[in-house]
Order: C-alpha cells, then sequence, then structure tokens
C-alpha cells in the first residue's frame, strides 16, 4: 500500500521538482549526454553487451560516491576476477569522473528515476545478479523490484548523521518497509550501525566496517605538476567551498600578504558552475586570477595571485602544492566536505564550525589535535598564520591525523569481503 502510494505520487512531485532539477543540469552543462538513460532508455549497443553479462550494479550519486564505489569495485573484483560491474550516477560531474576511471569491465550509466516503470525497464536491461548501494541511496522501488526479483541489496559505506535519523523517524512509517529490504549494511561508525538500526534495519544485517572513503591503503596519491616551488612558496588551498567562503578567504589571503609576499592561494569551488560569479568577486578584490585548465594549457601560473580549479575530480591532484588546505562548506554552509583527502596528501586541515556530514570524524580530528576548527575570518587568518610560521606545527597536525585515519584502514576489503559473501542471483 505504502508503495502504491509513492507510485501515485511520484509523477505529481516530477512535476513540483521538475524545474528546479532542469536549472541545475542546466547549470551543470553536459546534461543532454544519454539523458534518454535516466528514464530508462537504452541504445542497441549497450542492451547487447548487458544482455551478454550479469552485473554487480553499484550506485553512486556523485563524485565522492563514485569515488567509493570505483576502489569498492577494485577490492571486489580481486575476490572475484570474473566480475562485471554497471555503475550508475545521478550527477554530470559524477558520470564525467565514473567514465573517465572506470576499467574496461565496468560499463557507467545514468541513474534511471525512481518511477516503477522506469525502474522495472532498468532491471530488465541490467540484469544485476545483486545491488551495492554507497552511503545512503536507498530507493523505495529500486528496493522493492530487487526484493520481487530475489536480488540481494546492500548498502556500502553507511553514514546517517543525528538530524537525519530525526528526519527519518518522523516518516518512520513510510520508510522503515523499504529499509528492511536490505540484506546488508556496511556502517562507517558503531554509532551509524546504532542508528540504522533504530530506524528498522535488522541488528544482524548491519557490520561496522569503517570507512572506504578514509581507507588509507585505497587512495589516490596521484600529485599535481609543480607549478610553484612548494619550499619557498606558501600556498593555502580552499577545498570545495561553498558560496561566500571564496570571498572571506580571498579577503584573509589579502592581509596574509602583507606577512609572507610569496604567498599564492588555490581556490577549488565545489561547482564548477559558480566560476563567473567567483572570479569576478575576486577581480573586485584586485587579485590577479588564473583558471588551471589555462595553466595546464599555456602555463603562466607564476603570474597570478590565485588559481581557480575549474575543472571536476582534480582537487586531490593539487594538494600536493598546498602547505595549508581550508576545508569548505564549513564556514558559510552547513555540512563540511571531506577534509581525509588532504590529510592523505600530508596537509594541515583548517574548517570552519559547520562540519556536519563529517560530525564524528572533525570531532575526533579536533580532540586529537589532528586539525584546526576555526568560528569565522578572523580566527580561519590566526591559524593559517600560525602553520605559516611552524613547520613542526603543520607536521604534528599531520601525524595526528593519520593516526586517527588509521582506525579505518582496511575498511575497503572488510566491505568487499562482505559484499562477496551476499550470493548474487544467476
Amino acid at each position: 500500500m505504502i508503495r502504491f502510494i509513492y507510485n501515485l505520487l511520484w509523477p505529481i512531485g516530477l512535476l513540483f521538482f521538475l524545474p528546479g532539477y532542469f536549472m541545475k543540469m542546466v547549470r551543470r552543462g553536459g546534461y543532454r549526454e544519454k539523458f534518454g538513460q535516466r528514464l530508462g532508455i537504452y541504445d542497441r549497443e549497450l542492451r547487447v553487451r548487458l544482455s551478454r553479462q550479469r552485473s554487480t550494479w553499484l550506485h553512486a550519486v556523485s563524485v565522492g560516491e563514485v569515488n567509493i564505489a570505483l576502489k569498492l569495485a577494485n577490492a571486489l573484483r580481486a575476490l572475484e576476477p570474473d566480475l562485471h560491474c554497471v555503475l550508475t550516477t545521478t550527477t554530470t560531474t559524477g558520470f564525467a569522473l565514473a567514465t573517465q576511471n572506470a576499467p574496461s569491465w565496468m560499463e557507467v550509466m545514468y541513474t534511471p528515476l525512481d518511477y516503477w516503470p522506469i525502474m522495472r525497464r532498468a532491471f530488465a536491461v541490467i540484469r544485476p545478479a545483486r545491488i551495492v548501494l554507497v552511503e545512503a541511496e536507498i530507493w523505495p522501488n529500486l528496493a522493492a523490484e530487487a526484493h520481487t526479483r530475489r536480488i540481494s541489496l546492500a548498502l556500502v559505506n553507511a553514514r546517517l548523521s543525528p538530524r537525519s535519523e530525526r528526519r527519518y523517524q518522523r516518516f518512520r512509517f513510510f520508510l522503515a518497509p523499504t529499509f528492511r529490504l536490505l540484506d546488508l549494511v556496511c556502517a562507517q561508525e558503531p554509532e551509524d550501525a546504532a542508528r540504522w538500526q533504530r530506524i528498522g534495519v535488522e541488528r544482524s544485517r548491519i557490520k561496522c566496517t569503517g570507512s572506504i572513503k578514509y581507507d588509507p591503503d585505497v587512495q589516490s596519491q596521484a600529485v599535481a605538476a609543480p607549478l610553484w616551488d612548494a619550499s619557498s612558496v606558501g600556498a593555502p588551498d580552499g577545498g570545495s567551498t561553498h558560496r561566500g567562503e571564496e570571498e572571506i578567504l580571498a579577503t584573509v589571503f589579502l592581509r596574509l600578504r602583507q606577512q609572507f609576499p610569496s604567498l599564492r592561494l588555490f581556490i577549488a569551488p565545489r561547482h564548477v558552475e559558480r566560476l563567473r560569479e567567483i572570479r569576478a568577486q575576486l577581480d573586485v578584490l584586485g587579485l590577479r586570477v588564473v583558471l588551471a585548465s589555462k595553466v595546464r594549457m599555456e602555463g603562466g601560473a607564476n603570474e597570478a595571485d590565485c588559481l581557480l580549479l575549474d575543472t571536476t575530480g582534480e582537487l586531490q591532484r593539487w594538494y600536493d602544492i598546498a602547505t595549508v588546505v581550508f576545508v569548505g562548506k564549513s564556514l558559510t554552509a552547513h555540512g563540511g566536505q571531506n577534509p581525509v583527502e588532504p590529510i592523505l596528501a600530508g596537509k594541515p586541515v583548517v574548517f570552519g564550525p559547520h562540519m556536519e556530514n563529517f560530525g564524528m570524524l572533525a570531532r575526533t580530528l579536533v580532540s586529537r589535535h589532528a586539525a584546526i576548527q576555526v568560528r569565522d575570518a578572523d580566527s580561519l587568518e590566526r591559524a593559517i598564520v600560525e602553520l605559516l610560521r611552524d613547520t613542526d606545527a603543520r607536521q604534528r597536525l599531520v601525524q595526528n591525523a593519520r593516526e586517527v585515519l588509521s582506525m579505518h584502514k582496511g575498511a575497503t576489503e572488510r566491505a568487499a569481503a562482505l559484499v562477496h559473501q551476499i550470493k548474487p542471483n544467476c
């Protein structure tokens, strides 16, 4: 009955959210490519390829989840040499990253909309042997269709914040039946495991494996070409910044330049469609700005005050140049971005008061003197000054942070082993 109501209201909800959905896709660009896949429409070549195999279906929303899915797939492939995967993703940025990094045994597609005729068509084409969802992407029709077809359904790297738990509890009557269809939940932390149980998942199906995202063994160690000599130039880096943070970072940077004349600023906005807006703000402040893509093609980095990353999925490569990293979406916005990548690149991390998406990790990092949490622009400036002046302080932060992350070592292999044990529907 609940699923019937969901499907009955689904078209109405789609009409309500459709304008915003299309505007977001247009802003991010690339939405026309393979758009039919979102509606369960697939070209003949793809249907033929998938008809020859039974695939493990991995679903990841965007860039962060795609990275996790790729790591998990590689670990699972080590256990199952004949593994074939389909990786579906929702965003154009996630699709681009997945396409760029997918191995030959993985098919990259867009996620079908969770409406029963669309989802049925997707199942008929993908023919999944099992389904693995990343972090918190559980859709009623996808879960119900998997259950009907006796296809195992796993959730890996599962996290659930207290805020999300409260929201789910308010709608527990509608949501619990879907959560009960999960055959396996690989939770990041014991606190996450307890929350998943409280909203309806059987305790016997929940395993605490640690976070794949924080697993030091499988993080990319790629580095960028040295655009500046890191031994002579301090470079604060703003990672995955959100609206308002770029202007704050630029203002702080201009004040810091009075003490550190060789300083340069790197900014990586979370949404590249904001580049024009960000560049206009930086121009008003008098900064000489150059785009990373232009530097790669034409050079000229040493003439700039600020390098603005205008490509998706390359932030990890640029952390190698940074001296100090500020983690975005934590000062003027809520949630926070992933602090793990700069830590594993050996960089000291600073973030703002709003790290809700990584609450447990952020609290642990701060309590163990492994990261610095600031309240506002003034405290951000003071923290960066201290770190730029004190090499030993930077090294202590990085060492302490790596010790915190060591608790998650092997998380990828543990999750892969549990997924491997799930009986595929052949």
